[in-house]
């Protein structure tokens, strides 16, 4: 079997080899010929990273059979497009393992498990408008606020005029002071 090992350090000074070690350790276990991709300061919350970009390629290219990671976070960070990329991957005849959480997808209860990280990412993008309703209804109804103007408000100062007994002329209609 083809295994497909991604590794992922978020800074540069930080290495990947830790990750490499078991990686290649549990691909050595079952005889897999491996390919290694490894993205070296790249941020998990980005969606295309260099290394990542080219295992996709590879994947619909069918160049291996397995995609192998440390943790589910060093593949990305935000749910929907672990759950895209791991959609992706699926149809393409790819299996996921991940050593740090157990999820094996050549196997039923590793499926399961994906799937229910698939329904918990369905039902987060549900609620978002949900709670994006509700959240300006709640802001936003009591406070009876209509619209109007955004960002800081020029304040009108009050002039005071002057007295009539004070103004210039008040003299020349008979005002005393």
């Amino acid at each position: 079997m083809r295994a497909a090992l991604y590794a992922r350090v978020s800074t540069l000074d930080q290495e990947p080899e830790n990750q490499l070690l078991e990686l290649r350790a549990y691909a050595a276990l079952r005889g897999w010929q491996v390919r290694e991709y490894v993205d070296h300061g790249v941020s998990g919350a980005r969606e295309s990273r260099p290394a990542l970009d080219a295992l996709v390629r590879d994947a619909k290219r069918r160049r291996f059979d397995v995609l192998v990671v440390w943790r589910l976070d060093r593949l990305g960070r935000n749910l929907r497009h672990l759950v895209l990329l791991l959609d992706e991957l699926q149809a393409t005849g790819v299996d996921f393992v991940t050593l740090g959480e157990g999820i094996d997808t050549s196997t039923p209860a590793g499926r399961l498990q994906l799937h229910i990280l698939s329904a918990m990412a369905e039902f987060e993008r549900a609620r978002i408008p949900v709670l994006t309703d509700v959240s300006v209804t709640q802001t936003i109804a009591p406070k009876n606020i209509r619209g109007g103007r955004v960002g800081p408000r020029r304040h009108r100062r009050w002039k005071p005029r002057p007295s009539p007994s004070r103004h210039p002329r008040s003299h020349s209609y008979g005002v005393p002071p």
